[in-house]
């Protein structure tokens, strides 16, 4: 067992020195501050992604990093290391199963209960870049063109705050445009623009308010959510972390509200109070 040793890990490239006593403590500062569990078999993940890092800024050891991160100066780096042990895939319409949930289920009730004047929430959870939460906001201005004349807000959230600035700036290459259908992309893409990149509408970013958040840590949120995206995310926590994070969504959801989460994810549905109703789609049930 290399458990307590100070013995190096063969890594890949071997530029910099890695010990096991580097990683674990690396990895927990991961957990303590994100929740995402690094196992041993993802040694060679963690040195490669910071090893990248310690070119950055100029160390010389994994020692050193260790030292930074542990340090009252290095909350900024602690930032950068979460960023860097962070997976952000995802696409526009990633999963569509979920999107003809959402227009065919979860959407119809809550636009009729928005022209009563009644207020809906959507929360995106761990938005990445704002591809998600824009594919919710074209989805629904599809249905409801008249959308921002109403009490309508997406919320969308991430722990990196690089990905939160991707998705205000709401700038995507052509290529990732591409995955946008058809059908949306004369409401979901600004008109007239040329060159390697393009915008998302208007009337689409209107909808949504990018924040930094740590699910982890305390959420300033009070109100109720109609329908939480949260997909993707909680694969990357310990069971415990896995359980509290549902309570605190089922918190957040009233009775009949809607959590959508990833294709390798599964809820507990004898400790928390979901049923499910459709591919990775839960409803909240009445107490």
């Amino acid at each position: 067992m290399t458990s307590g040793s100070n013995e190096r890990i063969p890594v890949p490239d071997g530029e910099f020195a890695f010990t096991w006593n580097e990683f674990r403590e690396i990895a927990a500062l991961v957990h303590g501050e994100a929740g995402i569990v690094l196992s041993e078999a993802k040694v060679n993940l963690v040195y490669s992604r910071l090893a990248k890092r310690l070119r950055a800024i100029g160390l010389r050891s994994f020692r050193d990093y260790c030292e930074l991160i542990r340090s009252k100066g290095g909350t900024d780096e602690r930032q950068a290391l979460i960023a860097a042990m962070t997976t952000n895939v995802t696409r526009f319409f990633r999963e569509p199963h979920h999107f003809d949930y959402l227009r065919k289920v979860a959407f119809p009730p809550l636009i009729s209960e928005a022209r009563r004047g009644g207020r809906v929430r959507i929360w995106s959870a761990g938005c990445s870049s704002g591809e998600e939460p824009y594919s919710i906001a074209l989805t629904l201005l599809a249905m409801m063109p008249d959308a921002l004349s109403h009490d309508i807000l997406i919320l969308a959230t991430d722990i990196d705050p690089e990905m939160i600035a991707r998705g205000r700036a709401a700038t995507y290459s052509r290529s990732q445009a591409d995955c946008i259908p058809e059908e949306f992309r004369a409401i979901g893409l600004e008109r007239g623009r040329s060159g390697p990149e393009c915008r998302t509408s208007e009337c689409a970013r209107s909808l949504i308010r990018f924040n930094e958040l740590n699910l982890l840590g305390s959420w300033p949120m009070r109100g109720k959510f109609d329908i939480i995206f949260c997909r993707n995310v909680v694969i990357y926590f310990d069971e415990q972390t896995q359980d509290e994070i549902w309570r605190r969504f089922a918190d957040l959801l009233p009775q009949d509200g809607h959590l959508l989460i990833g294709h390798s994810e599964r809820i507990m549905t004898d400790r928390h109070p979901f049923e499910l109703v459709a591919q990775t789609a839960y409803r909240k049930r009445g107490s």
